[in-house]
């Protein structure tokens, strides 16, 4: 792989990122610490394709970086691969970078109807396998897709068998900005929701989306009230289509007293650090860097052992784990960190020198070598 080193006597690398959805999750932040990461360097020129009025485009505006918008569609839509040829023609792309499953459709297609298309890298943020349909075989071993970059080492592993050339197939794994997390414990949901300060305040930070896996979240709430310990609970985060089926399941378990819906938040920062526990109860991750930002804000984890969640939290160490699912383990693993302010402590301390791994520039600065060994390519006549 070429050296980050050698980006001076490089050819400048024109970028061609593409992401494709409105919302603001996971795989969006990354890329947008990707970009900020990247613009430090001169050599380096990137153009952004995003869906019109979504929270990327906002992004874009606000941090004035090149972009193109379009109108959200199927990606099979003609409009769709073709405008991306457009732009790869009028800023003369030398890769492009997608960073979803519609962004990799897209982009696929360009390279079929437009001989001339750039090559193409592909993140995989999901751990699940690649669906044995042939059009998601025959994208994901398109001659134009040169790397496929996987944001654990189980996500790898769960691709690997769709792969012709695993060669191909690389791991990044996400970063995250410690300085993001500056201000300390506040008293915002304390004073919020009213909850006195004798109270134990326990939290997840996830969108309400099915393989976030709150039905066990909630489980895990009942058996710790049935336990009497002194705790409220917090679900953070906005509707990803099954914010109506919690709220009912909270109510059918006559649990609303005891757990707080805050909706989206646009001051995690400040209010992640005020948590005395950060609950995780995914049933699949790619990686889970809402995890990452529990440890920069020393606040301690109890997590499933959910797709690439073991690859941050090393169980006894730096968190504690729980099979899927296991609302049981899960309430037993709680119980334990508070009651067990040494433990409590030794995670915190070990938690925050894992970050060490995943910060934002290391992210970047993997993912630019991957671009560089792809301009070496390029410069003799590889491709």
């Amino acid at each position: 792989m070429v050296e980050i080193s050698k980006i001076e006597s490089a050819l400048e690398i024109n970028i061609l990122h593409i992401s494709t959805p409105l919302s603001w999750r996971g795989g969006e932040q990354q890329l947008a610490y990707l970009i900020e990461e990247l613009a430090k360097h001169k050599e380096v020129n990137q153009v952004v394709c995003c869906a019109a009025n979504s929270k990327m485009q906002t992004f874009c505006e606000e941090q004035k970086i090149t972009h193109v918008t379009t109108p959200k569609r199927t990606p099979y839509h003609p409009f769709s691969f073709r405008k991306v040829h457009q732009i790869c023609e009028e800023y003369s792309i030398d890769l492009i970078h997608t960073h979803d499953a519609h962004a990799h459709t897209i982009a696929w297609l360009s390279s079929v109807y437009y001989k001339k298309s750039p090559p193409i890298i592909v993140s995989r943020r999901v751990d699940f396998a690649v669906k044995k349909k042939y059009f998601s075989l025959k994208k994901y071993n398109a001659e134009a897709v040169k790397k496929i970059v996987c944001v654990s080492d189980l996500v790898r592993q769960i691709t690997a068998p769709a792969i012709l050339d695993r060669d191909k197939l690389v791991v990044v794994h996400d970063g995250i900005n410690p300085n993001k997390f500056k201000y300390g414990a506040s008293d915002i949901l304390r004073e919020e929701f009213r909850i006195p300060k004798d109270v134990f305040l326990i939290g997840k930070v996830a969108a309400i989306a099915p393989h976030k896996d709150y039905f066990t979240f909630v489980n895990t709430v009942e058996k710790l009230v049935v336990q009497k310990i002194k705790a409220h609970f917090f679900i953070i985060g906005g509707d990803g289509g099954e914010e109506r089926n919690i709220r009912n399941y909270v109510k059918e378990k006559k649990l609303g007293k005891h757990i707080s819906f805050t909706r989206h938040r646009t001051d995690i920062p400040k209010i992640l650090p005020e948590l005395d526990l950060f609950l995780f109860t995914s049933k699949t991750e790619g990686l889970g860097t809402s995890v990452l930002d529990a440890l920069a804000c020393k606040v301690p984890v109890v997590s499933t052992n959910a797709g690439g969640v073991p690859e941050i939290i090393k169980d006894e160490i730096n968190g504690l784990l729980a099979p899927v699912g296991d609302a049981n383990k899960l309430s037993e693993q709680v119980i334990r960190i508070l009651n067990n302010s040494k433990l409590r402590a030794q995670i915190i301390k070990e938690g925050i020198n894992t970050l060490e791994n995943f910060t934002k520039e290391k992210m970047a600065q993997k993912t630019l070598e991957i671009y560089l060994e792809c301009t070496t390519l390029i410069k003799n006549r590889a491709f």
